[in-house]
């Protein structure tokens, strides 16, 4: 319970919710009855512990209404099993769709929770025999399940990759044919998407997404937009937190990574 009440000194994010979505995001509540953009996305995208999240300095830049449509446990099974979402998406003048991790998504050898996407749910029959030494109860998260895999059987550990990879780029495809466009894909990482040929790494955001995943998405899109985040741990600085909050707010990009990422968009947005 601390942490859903973390105390003192932690950010008022002004939960909100549209339609009848039962997914929760920052306010205050946009309008939805004059022209609007939409940001969609992960933690980043919300603006988890920066008191001006990048939607918001890019809707002053460009004179535009962003809604934010950001959410902390997001993966693209959040967006694809919310009808109520994906329709304010179309309804916008421009999408921007942050690239999410492939690791948060219901496959055929486990399933993720409908809403937090970064919750295990459970192995299906699958993935228990191909990983028979593994309990797989001792798992709450797909990124703890995934490191786990990768240690206890890198042998097998690539036909969940692959499965995963093959998801991502069915989802992606089905999320660009719910919301239209124009939309401007957004990348935002420690460092460029790595090659197809690099080992996969589950440390890195967006997990298990590759060079050729993201050029096979960017095709559906009217640009693609790359901000670079810098260290792991960029530290606390410029970001607000209660004393509980700080070890996950150490490892999010600060205030500087969200206005870059805002002029970038500017720049391709305009007014």
């Amino acid at each position: 319970m601390a942490y859903e009440h973390p105390g003192a000194g932690a950010l008022d994010y002004f939960p909100c919710r549209y339609a009848a979505s039962r997914l929760v995001f920052r306010g205050p509540r946009a309008r939805l009855d004059r022209p609007y953009a939409v940001a969609l996305g992960g933690i980043e995208t919300y603006g988890k512990f920066i008191a001006d999240p990048w939607p918001a300095r890019l809707a002053r830049a460009t004179g535009r209404a962003v809604v934010n449509l950001g959410c902390v446990n997001a993966g693209l099974d959040s967006y694809l099993a919310d009808p109520d979402l994906t329709a304010i998406a179309a309804r916008a003048d421009l999408r921007v769709v942050q690239v999410l991790g492939a690791q948060n998504l219901t496959n055929r050898y486990y399933a993720v929770h409908p809403r937090r996407n970064d919750r295990f749910l459970r192995a299906t029959p699958q993935l228990q025999r191909l990983f028979p030494d593994v309990d797989f109860t001792e798992f709450t998260f797909t990124r703890h399940l995934l490191g786990a895999l990768a240690r206890r059987g890198p042998e097998r550990f690539p036909a969940v990759v692959r499965e995963l990879r093959r998801c991502w780029a069915e989802r992606m495809e089905a999320l660009f044919d719910r919301i239209g466009g124009p939309t401007i894909l957004l990348w935002i990482g420690e460092t460029a998407p790595p090659p197809p040929t690099a080992a996969p790494r589950i440390d890195r955001d967006p997990p298990l997404v590759d060079a050729a995943m993201l050029a096979a998405a960017a095709r559906r899109a009217e640009s693609l937009v790359q901000v670079l985040t810098g260290p792991t741990d960029p530290g606390p600085a410029g970001k607000v937190f209660a004393p509980l909050e700080e070890a996950a707010a150490r490892v999010l990009p600060g205030p500087e990574v969200h206005a870059a990422i805002a002029a970038a968009l500017a720049g391709r947005v305009g007014r």
